[in-house]
């Protein structure tokens, strides 16, 4: 009725509808059935119970005539992803909420809310804590140190972490997984491979002591937005970390700029959502030797990432190998509120600090 009308129709438009589709015979029962239903009295939990069942049968049923084409080779099994994207897309434009105009919940929020300090002083000074709704990606080119970076910082997050706090998530699609706990635990610790393995159980131990249990390292090559989702809903994460972000699947789209985008406005979501997001995706050639990157040096996109991200980072290596364990920080954008120690003049900031790989640590060099 609502497709043919294209408006809501009041209860006598309704009425008029349904009797003039009946026969004589049953004009009576419906005119009967109509009156009761006038008079009813409307529990909204029940009106709001109903319309999900509808619609989730809605999407079953979707969803079988996809999964039909998929089985005779009709189709693809993205299009069962972009079926279920569609109708999540729809709920949510339907459960809009609106911003609070409390003071003192956005001075929580962005103020008084406990976040993630760095473990580089140089970090704490530029960007601040890194709170629930804060999304941001570091960039640099290979070989420059960014899973060392992440290494270094994730574990002085850990550390923080309570026994009541999510784990931190982190998503790997670049190297074997567990080379990169590997470096996590040696980041933890301050200490070399050689050294780590001379007395496993007592490093161990401490590892765990010093937060390592909260890090969690999600090792694929194909990593799928689905399986992000589903663990962020199961484990409530305290941090997500994507490495490289990029390269996650389920986005699809003709135009790699638009792909990418779209992986960049979920991410975003994600931290809005449950809690602080880091990306870390490649520079382009253009950042090749070059001391301070820009966001004009992000690989792949003019303004579809950086449009997205609250802040972003890039780390320069130059091919001067006096300067061979010195890496570049360059805050391009900077959109978070920080800390009382962190200062105004550094939030486009640049800095050299030091990266230490035999112990997978970055170091400042300033302080």
């Amino acid at each position: 009725m609502h497709s043919v009308y294209k408006k809501d129709l009041s209860f006598e438009e309704f009425s008029m509808y349904c009797l003039s589709k009946v026969n004589d015979k049953d004009r009576e029962v419906v005119e009967s059935l109509l009156s009761t239903l006038q008079s009813a009295t409307i529990d909204e939990q029940l009106i709001g119970d109903v319309l999900t069942t509808l619609r989730n049968k809605k999407l079953a049923y979707d969803l079988a005539l996809v999964s039909l084409d998929v089985s005779e080779g009709r189709s693809s099994v993205d299009k069962i992803f972009s079926t279920f994207d569609a109708f999540e897309q729809k709920r949510e434009i339907e459960q809009v909420e609106f911003v609070s105009g409390d003071l003192n919940e956005l001075y929580n929020d962005a103020v008084k809310t406990t976040g993630l300090r760095w473990r580089l002083t140089t970090l704490n000074r530029m960007l601040g804590s890194l709170r629930k709704g804060d999304f941001g990606f570091i960039f640099a080119r290979p070989e420059s140190g960014k899973t060392t970076f992440l290494a270094s910082e994730i574990t002085h997050f850990a550390g923080q972490l309570t026994a009541e706090s999510g784990p931190i998530l982190w998503f790997n699609n670049e190297e074997q997984g567990s080379k990169v706990m590997l470096r996590c635990i040696q980041a933890s610790l301050g200490i070399s491979q050689a050294e780590l393995f001379s007395n496993i159980n007592q490093h161990q131990t401490t590892f765990d002591s010093l937060g390592g249990q909260h890090i969690k390292i999600f090792d694929s090559a194909n990593i799928h937005r689905r399986q992000v989702e589903q663990l962020c809903k199961e484990l409530k994460p305290a941090l997500v970390v994507f490495d490289q972000i990029d390269k996650i699947k389920g986005f699809t789209d003709d135009r790699e700029d638009l792909r990418l985008g779209a992986i960049y406005i979920w991410s975003r979501e994600l931290a809005k959502t449950y809690c602080p997001v880091i990306g870390v995706c490649q520079a382009d050639a253009s950042g090749e030797g070059k001391r301070w990157l820009t966001m004009e040096n992000v690989a792949n996109a003019k303004t579809a990432k950086q449009a997205e991200a609250d802040w972003i980072l890039g780390i320069g290596k130059t091919h001067d190998t006096a300067l061979e364990y010195v890496r570049h920080f360059h805050l391009s954008k900077n959109k978070l509120s920080g800390d009382a120690d962190t200062e105004p003049e550094m939030r486009h900031g640049k800095a050299d600090v030091l990266i230490q790989p035999l112990i997978a640590r970055y170091k400042d060099m300033e302080f």
